[in-house]
């Protein structure tokens, strides 16, 4: 790889990687030291085409989420199933992975910048804008910049838009869904919340049993299915259809298991 060759976003891919391999270093004990990420599912990683592929995900911080897929999708790719031991496996990370973000995150201090640059597709957010609800038309800059993501690679989001959780699906994704028809990938995400603070950088508590669900690709008509239709299929592979918030999900009731077993009497 030429020490100045470039993906189509300007970044010098030399950088990136090198970002992703300390960044990933100094994060990985996050997810296997003071907390445990329990993964199911990441052999569904190494089979997916090296682009076009959508990952969606519930949210539950700014950055940690978005970390811990950037570790689990390199140990799958290096053969590791359901696993992130040994941080080796980001010595060759994969290049072509980016996630959106809010450009209002990603500029709001040296971090987040460089973040960023290890893959952030940073685009405005149409309903908030500096804590307050704003409501601006979407930039198709910022849709041809998620095009050409998945046209390079594959591409996380975030559909709901906010870390709060049973928020309704931003209609922004579905249209991306028809319009480039990638490959989607449902994520489910469990205990971050309770392991960091909101913007996931700071370990807010240890001991705490993370999970990661990654669910086999949505069964979507792209021609046919309606954008409302896309939407409660990602509501339901995402689990945060409203009819969700009304039980303990699985995933609460795992961690409850794990930390039973765990507690001494």
């Amino acid at each position: 790889m030429g020490l100045l060759k470039r993906n189509p976003f300007g970044h010098i891919l030399y950088v990136k990687k090198w970002l992703i391999r300390i960044l990933g270093t100094l994060s990985h004990r996050r997810f296997r030291g003071f907390n445990e990420l329990k993964i199911e599912g990441s052999e569904i990683i190494k089979n997916l085409p090296d682009r076009n592929v959508l990952f969606i995900s519930n949210h539950q911080t700014y950055f940690a989420d978005v970390v811990s897929m950037f570790h689990v999708f390199n140990a799958s790719l290096k053969g590791r199933v359901d696993s992130i031991k040994n941080v080796g496996y980001l010595w060759h990370p994969k290049l072509n992975l980016y996630f959106i973000a809010a450009k209002e995150t990603m500029t709001s201090g040296l971090l987040p910048k460089i973040l960023a640059y290890a893959g952030s597709v940073s685009i405005e957010r149409t309903w908030r804008s500096k804590g307050e609800d704003v409501k601006r038309q979407v930039k198709m800059s910022d849709i041809s910049k998620i095009g050409t993501a998945l046209d390079d690679g594959w591409v996380i989001t975030f559909p709901q838009g906010t870390t709060t959780p049973f928020k309704p699906i931003r209609k922004g994704t579905a249209f991306i869904i028809k319009k480039y028809k990638p490959i989607v990938i449902p994520i489910v995400i469990d205990g971050f919340r309770r392991s960091f603070d909101k913007k996931g950088l700071r370990i807010k508590k240890k001991n705490i049993l993370q999970s990661m669900e990654i669910k086999e690709a949505l069964d979507i008509d792209y021609d046919n299915d309606s954008t409302e239709d896309i939407i409660k299929k990602i509501e339901f592979a995402i689990e945060q259809h409203p009819s969700f918030s009304k039980v303990i999900s699985k995933h609460e009731l795992k961690n409850i298991s794990e930390l039973d077993k765990k507690r001494k009497w």
